[in-house]
């Protein structure tokens, strides 16, 4: 195959920032833009030099001068979108959270290998060298006990929500809120440095939205949440939210010492401080022989995700299995999300 010829749905600030991704992928191109409506398609792919716009899904999928679709639209319409580009031949780029819940993720998988496709979820922390190095760094703390990942920023958006406005990423409705927007990046770096747990206990910090009806049975979504993920000697704290900022380091403490790094959303410095025994003392001793390691990553680190994305497309090996890997990937930490969302009360039309 020559350059993968891909457009995308959505005209935000995170396909403004794909689309800065993809201009590092040489093997890709854009090539088109969809919307609802035609004046926005066709104005955001002038915009970004693309020849082609399309407000109908259905003739997005099956436009012969397209391969792949990025899929930047609110979560709730990821499994529906994936699934009628998938139907219609496309691979798919699909942004995190890939779908409400898992069940819907499992259709949409299923759909892909049935039409020998690849659908990839875009979880940038999981990609590139900063979650390759996290990974087996954390085999230097020796035996694990607690570890904990954590996200938090203040959203601009808060204040609309205080206000009574309807805000996206706080309805029910589109499948959002802090867990599905912010704690996904501290759930998939967690297990994919540990696999999935045996158990989670979670609570959240939640608000009650103005339904679309009197009646509208999906008015609770969560502004912040901790998550206690149970694996066979050790616990994994995730703390997360999207009204207040946490400047706390995440770290994996074990037997030969505490591996921490800040950047969860992006995992670039690592701070790999040993355990010295120094006998009976009061208060935890550290400093001695730590070590910092910063992995080359660039400013924009959505080229990771992208380019797995198209190699896998054109066949590459090592990109095949690394999207089978992150397949599983998405699928535990969906079953993760599911239960977290059930313990706090937060029901999305999707599940029932």
């Amino acid at each position: 195959m020559d350059k993968v010829r891909i457009a995308t749905i959505g005209r935000s600030a995170i396909t403004e920032r794909f689309l800065d991704a993809l201009a590092q992928v040489p093997e890709a191109e854009y090539v088109a833009s969809y919307s609802r409506k035609e004046e926005d398609a066709r104005s955001f792919a002038a915009a970004h030099g693309a020849h082609l716009a399309f407000s109908s899904l259905e003739e997005l999928g099956a436009s012969d001068q397209i391969d792949a679709v990025y899929i930047g639209s609110p979560n709730a319409l990821h499994a529906e979108q994936a699934k009628a580009l998938l139907a219609g031949g496309k691979h798919v780029l699909v942004e995190k959270s890939f779908a409400a819940n898992r069940k819907l993720a499992e259709e949409v998988f299923g759909l892909a290998h049935e039409q020998g496709l690849v659908a990839l979820e875009a979880a940038r922390n999981t990609f590139g060298p900063g979650a390759a190095y996290l990974k087996n760094a954390a085999e230097k703390t020796g035996k694990v006990r607690l570890a904990t990942f954590r996200f938090s920023k203040v959203t601009s958006r808060i204040k609309k929500l205080e206000a009574g406005e309807h805000v996206n990423i706080f309805d029910p409705h589109m499948a959002a809120g802090a867990l599905m927007d912010i704690g996904v990046y501290c759930v998939e770096s967690a297990l994919q440095v540990f696999g999935a747990p045996e158990s989670v206990k979670a609570s959240a910090v939640t608000h009650q939205v103005e339904g679309r009806s009197a009646d509208d049975p999906y008015t609770t979504i969560d502004l912040a949440g901790e998550a206690i993920l149970s694996y066979p000697g050790f616990l994994v704290n995730l703390s997360y939210g999207k009204v207040s900022n946490d400047y706390l380091a995440s770290q994996i403490e074990g037997s030969a010492g505490t591996l921490f790094w800040k950047e969860t959303s992006c995992p670039r410095t690592f701070t790999f401080t040993p355990y010295v025994d120094k006998g009976m003392v009061y208060g935890t001793i550290g400093g001695e022989g730590a070590e910092t390691t910063s992995v080359d990553m660039p400013e924009n680190d959505m080229q990771f995700e992208l380019a797995s994305f198209v190699h896998a497309i054109q066949g590459d090996s090592e990109a095949l299995v690394e999207t089978a890997e992150h397949e599983k990937l998405t699928l535990a930490s969906l079953a993760v999300m599911d239960d977290i969302r059930r313990q706090c009360g937060i029901v999305f039309p999707e599940d029932r």
